[in-house]
Parts: structure tokens; sequence; C-alpha cells
């Protein structure tokens, strides 16, 4: 094969014994890479039941064709696991060197199984694989972790590594690189840490064989220059995400606290403009001319890399108005690795929970830098009431009881990231019906939503929510590249089957990528949901409760709730379209259209399958 490297690494941490696992084509052609050899390679080895923090848990690292290779943004990979805070499928990607070395390793993939006596990490180079003892690692920040790795093995290595939260598995802890690029926000920093397993370093020179080189460079430059050209990359290079806080303001989608309106009264003193006053310089992933990582100085002094998610979660939804504050969180989360979307929805949570007097004794107030910062340490130190939060808001929820479930912001248990919906029927429709929770990185269908019936829940959404998870859940997360070139930056869709043909040969359309592949491997993610939840309903593919109960109380769309009978018909259509059934479970002719048989006959023997 020409672009893939054929081969996985697999790694036995009980054992401390490694394989290489040259795999089948096919694998390759029905799949392609990141979140299609994610799922694929769950639902082969993974047995059905296990708890996510067992031994028996599988962590996948997937590349894609397209990772690591001299094309923009190209940097990235897919981490996946059963997930520690919903227990079902989990995800993320991150933008690291370290994707660019498990390529030129020789590696397509890596699975981690199994559980070491005592801390250690992988040092990884090409065809060797060596466990080395993490006993001056554990315990240590993902920011001095990272520097000690760095004096023993150099500079150029890539790096995967988690921090006191993994090790103590908080639920929504992710794996940290580069100190800032986080990812696997459904716990994939949990399944490390109870693996034993500090880091991953990694070192390669071996570039996968292309299969039109000349073509492949020839390609990328263009498409490099095309980035370069369009009218939007001023700003997108100044403010990045970033100048999302004042769009999200005007459009009453920004969540202010615990999403209870739309709209923040200083969002001015958080917006892209002041970052932009403050930054002192620029981060980005391997591979990219479009860098988005803004770094500005704290109110503790140190550098922190902001984007709009976390200053929205950490910012406005906690009803804090300043970004140097508010900067300290978002280092604090890094360097303690830890989700800053779920952090930060878990701490609005807590306020409330605080503010309503549903906890005796817990004082936690809105814009408490102080008392917010200190239940971040009992968060990951998993003290006091911190050790109910490490849960996440829906396991919290329901050991606090109450009326707290009405509160907790999650779809399937994954914290709602920073888009309030009360107005939003076609956002909320795409977190709920997200492959791994409340995640927006499927489908953004706000920005386009604000441009057409904003209030409406016609057919018309439906189809753009779907057709955004096939190209932004689909495409992008098993070529695997960054999506911003496309969706900040205007670099057209029709590049990437072009070099997809010119590194591996492959010669698929884009239709048949979002349609067939994308459709397949969403297909196979809601399988394994089913799989591990058993008694599966429509009811996990709702959005909180709270957007059709309590009515936004200012902006734009003062006195507006979701409509729960109208969402229902807007979901029944969504699974329509999909092949689904009435219950939001793939039908049998759908999976076999989809190449998925052998999956339909194992699923029909947990719960029955429409014709």
């Amino acid at each position: 094969m020409f672009g893939w490297t054929g081969k996985i690494l697999i790694l036995d941490l009980t054992k401390q014994r490694f394989k290489t696992w040259s795999y089948e084509k096919e694998l390759a052609y029905n799949y392609i890479g990141g979140r299609g050899f994610a799922i694929k390679i769950l639902w082969d080895l993974l047995p059905r039941g296990i708890d996510p923090l067992s031994p028996e848990n599988i962590l996948v690292i997937a590349a894609g064709p397209l990772t690591g290779l001299p094309i923009p943004s190209s940097g990235k990979i897919v981490i996946a696991s059963k997930s520690p805070l919903t227990n079902g499928y989990g995800d993320g990607n991150i933008g690291t060197l370290a994707s660019v070395k498990m390529r030129y390793a020789g590696y397509d993939a890596i699975v981690i199984k199994g559980k070491s006596k005592r801390p250690i990490y992988i040092f990884i180079e090409n065809d060797t694989v060596d466990f080395i003892s993490a006993d001056e690692l554990w315990g240590l920040n993902t920011f001095d972790a990272e520097k000690k790795i760095i004096e023993k093995h150099g500079r150029n290595v890539g790096i995967l590594l988690i921090g006191p939260a993994g090790e103590n598995q908080v639920s929504f802890s992710t794996i940290i690189s580069q100190q800032g690029r986080s990812g696997g926000r459904p716990g994939i920093g949990a399944v490390m840490g109870s693996k034993n397993l500090k880091a991953i370093v990694l070192e390669g020179n071996k570039m996968p064989d292309l299969y039109d080189i000349k073509n492949l460079r020839k390609l990328s430059s263009e498409a490099y220059n095309t980035i370069i050209k369009s009218k939007l990359y001023d700003l997108w290079k100044r403010q990045g995400t970033m100048a999302t806080i004042v769009w999200s303001n005007e459009n009453s989608v920004l969540p202010v606290m615990n999403f209870s309106e739309g709209v923040f009264d200083k969002y001015q003193e958080i917006s892209g403009d002041v970052m932009e006053k403050m930054k002192i310089d620029q981060r980005g992933c391997p591979m990219c001319n479009a860098q988005c990582g803004n770094v500005i100085e704290d109110f503790e002094d140190f550098p922190v890399e902001l984007d709009y998610e976390n200053v929205a979660m950490l910012g406005s939804n906690l009803f804090l108005s300043n970004l140097r504050k508010i900067g300290v969180f978002n280092r604090l989360a890094d360097m303690y690795g830890v989700d800053t979307i779920s952090l930060g929805n878990v701490l609005g949570f807590a306020i409330e929970i605080s503010e309503r007097k549903i906890l005796k004794d817990l004082s936690l107030e809105w814009g408490d830098f102080k008392g917010i910062r200190k239940m971040i340490d009992d968060i990951v130190y998993r003290r006091e009431y911190g050790k109910i939060f490490s849960q996440g808001v829906h396991k919290a929820s329901k050991v606090i009881g109450k009326e707290a479930e009405e509160i907790a912001m999650h779809v399937k248990g994954l914290e709602v990231s920073g888009y309030d919906c009360h107005a939003a029927p076609g956002m909320a429709l795409s977190y709920g019906t997200s492959p791994i929770g409340a995640h927006h990185k499927d489908a953004w269908v706000i920005s386009w939503e604000a441009q057409h019936d904003r209030l409406s829940y016609d057919n018309e959404k439906v189809q753009k929510v779907i057709q955004l998870q096939r190209i932004r859940g689909g495409l992008f997360e098993v070529l695997v590249s960054c999506r911003f070139p496309w969706v900040e930056i205007g670099l057209g869709l029709e590049w990437y089957p072009k070099l997809l043909k010119a590194a591996t040969g492959v010669n698929y359309s884009l239709d048949y990528l979002t349609h067939i592949i994308g459709d397949r491997i969403y297909a196979l993610i809601r399988l394994f949901w089913i799989r591990e939840i058993g008694n599966w309903d429509r009811s996990y593919d709702y959005p909180p409760k709270k957007w059709f109960s309590k009515p936004l109380t200012k902006g734009l769309f003062k006195g507006i709730k979701l409509d729960p009978a109208k969402y229902d018909k807007m979901l029944t259509t969504y699974y329509s379209e999909r092949g689904w059934d009435n219950r939001g479970i793939p039908k049998k002719s759908t999976l076999i259209n989809l190449g998925l048989s052998k999956e339909a006959d194992y699923i029909q023997g947990i719960i029955p399958l429409s014709p």
C-alpha cells in the first residue's frame, strides 16, 4: 500500500511486550484511518461490558493516510477508548509532533492494553520499544514532566502524556502534548492513568511510501498558497477561534452561568480584540500555516494558550470577565491534564448547586476567582466535594440528587461545549446526535443556523447537521487532518480527495468518503454504544433539560426555549435520513448496505433490529 504504513503497534503493559500487526489492506480501504481505525479496533478487540478503568480496556492512537505528510494542517491523530465518563465510545483528536513521529516510526496506529505494575512511560523509536520507569515523572504536572522527558530524549521527540488528573482518574482528564495541546475529552487521560502509563514518547525517521510524491508536493504548495491568499486569513491569524466570542454574544449563544443565558454583558472584556492586545506569542500544530494558538500572560504571569471554547467555558460560563484570570484556569487545566470544556461545565454546575443550596456547606459563587481556583485543585486531587465533581456533571448529578439532574448540562454523559442552545434547535440536534456526547466538533451547525431560519425545526436543518457530521466527523476524522483550513479559511473540500489519491493512489470521491465511509463509521460507533449500554432508546439523543424548561431572560431571543415536541419530530427525521429506526438504532438493511452485516448479526443478539 501507498500512504499507509500497513503496520499497527500493539503494546501489552501487563507483560511489557510488544508486537507489530501487518494489517490487511481492506482495513485501510474500508475505514481509512483515525476514527475509522479506532472504532473498528475497539469493536473487534474490546470485550463487551468491561470497566473503562480496568486493564481490559484498550487505548487506541490512530493516524490517517494524510497525517504527518507535508500538507496543510496534517499534524493530527485520534485518541480513543471506551470512555470512563460516558461508558460509551470516546475519542478526541490532538495536534502534536507525536502525530508526525508515530508515522515516521512506521505505524498507522498504536493499540495499548493491560496495566503496568508500576508507573512507566514508553519510548518508541522505529522498530524498538522500551518500557521505562516513570517513578520520577509520576505526580508531576504535564509541563514539568515533559521538560524532564525532553532533557533525556531531546527536543525532536513527540510526546503524549498525562498529568495528576489522569493519574487520579478524573473522568474528564485528557492527554496533553507540547504544553497546551489537549485531546480526549471523554476521559481518555483517565484510561491512560488507570494503566499506570505516564507518557508515550515517539521518534522515527521513515516517511510512508507515497503514490505520487511529485503531485502531492504540487497540490500541497497550491493549497498552502490558497490558505494564505484567503480574505479570512488575516483575522484568523490575529485572533483564531477567539473571534467567536463577539459572534457568539451577538447571536445569543455564548454560555453564561451554567448555560442559563446566551449573552454576557462583559463579553468585550474577554473578546478576541482584548486578547489581541495582550498577545505575546502564537502556537500551532505541525504542518500548519494558519496557527490558531494565541498566547498571553495569565494573572500569575505564566504564558497560556487561549481559544474560544476555553475562554467561553472558563469565563462567561462562570461569570468571570478578566481574561488573565481565565488564563490561569486554562493553564491549570493544561498542567493538570484535564479538559477545559468539561472543567468549565463542571465548575458552572458546582456554582449553581451552591447557589441553589442543594449541597450543605458548599460555598462557591459566580466569578469567585479564589474559590474556583481551589475547586479546580479539589477536583483534580479528588478532595472534599471535588471528589463528586471529578466524575463529571452526569454522574455527580446522580449522586447529589434533588434538582441537580435538571441543571446538569450534558448529552450521554459528556458535558456540553461552548454554545447555548435555548434558541438554536439545529445546534441542539448536533449535540444530541454527536457520536461521543455533547461536542461541537462533529457538526458546528450554529454558524449556518444563525444565517437561516434561526428558530425553525425544519428538515433542512436536519440535513445540514448530517452533512456536517459526514464532513467534520467523517472525512476529517479519518484522513486525519484539521478542519480549520476548510471551515474557517475556505480551503475547498475538493482538495482532500485529490490529496488522498496523491498519497495513496486510492481514487475515492468526496461523496464516497462522506456518505459511505462516514456513514459506516457513524453506524459502527452507534452499535458500540448499543452494545455497551444495552437498553438503548432515543432519550440518549436528547440535549439537556434546562434548554427545554428555563427560557432565556435577556438578549434577542428573550423568552425562548426549546420545544420538546418539535425537537422530537426533528430527531425522528434525523433517524429516518440516516436509515435508523425510531429508537435511534440503525436498521439491519442500513447496516448491510454499509458493509456491516456481521456487526448487525451480533447486535441482533442484544437488541432486536428493524428490517
